[in-house]
């Protein structure tokens, strides 16, 4: 026999404490944060915006990778970045939220060399929308790795909605960074799939862990 428990909680406590209620939170977290950096900065003479990227100069070479996704050159960058930001790094933490940071490493490193050692010379290179290019083609094709139906949906349903922006990584827009989307993208496929295929092993016949051991 089985009793109900009975949760006392209030509605907006039990929605904080779910997994969407949780992914929501770290994600709002996370775009707040580069929104009170980019108030620095502005207090600071945008003199944080040289923390950036400087293509295939060595000094700060390591800053540069970890600091350019965190940093933008005004409002209305941070603005476009804001919503798919929110919307990409939902997604991603409500799968996975393990998974999902793993993931965002990979591609953060990715694309931080990748700008560094192919970027303009004499540019500084800033802004999250190589993190975005990865987590979008991360979600976009794990579900080819890990074969969960649910992961598959969300991949075709992000294709239609935004695959149009998958036109970023080719040279176009004077100002943009399109070898920060290429790298980005780069970073997502090889996330989905070093991450996509460790999924399916833990949770294949004989193998009894499941993929939350890596996934909280």
């Amino acid at each position: 026999m089985t009793v109900p428990i009975n949760d006392e909680r209030s509605p907006a406590r039990r929605v904080a404490g779910s997994t969407a209620g949780r992914s929501a939170i770290v994600i709002a977290a996370f775009v707040a944060a580069l929104w009170g950096i980019e108030v620095i900065d502005a207090l600071a003479g945008n003199s944080l915006d040289q923390w950036g990227i400087h293509p295939r100069e060595g000094t700060d070479a390591v800053r540069g990778i970890a600091a350019a996704p965190l940093l933008h050159g005004g409002w209305e960058h941070l603005a476009a970045n804001s919503v798919p930001a929110l919307i990409l790094g939902f997604l991603g933490l409500i799968a996975g939220s393990g998974r999902f940071l793993i993931a965002t490493a990979i591609i953060w490193l990715v694309s931080g060399v990748g700008v560094w050692v192919t970027g303009g010379s004499g540019t500084v290179v800033i802004g999250l929308s190589g993190v975005l290019f990865g987590w979008m083609t991360y979600l976009a094709v794990r579900g080819l790795f890990t074969r969960k139906p649910l992961d598959i949906v969300v991949g075709v349903t992000l294709m239609v909605l935004y695959g149009g922006m998958l036109w970023g990584v080719l040279p176009g827009q004077p100002g943009v960074s399109w070898q920060a989307h290429l790298w980005g993208a780069v970073g997502g496929v090889l996330a989905a799939v070093l991450l996509g295929r460790r999924a399916r092993t833990e949770s294949g016949p004989g193998n009894s862990r499941e993929v939350g051991a890596i996934a909280s």
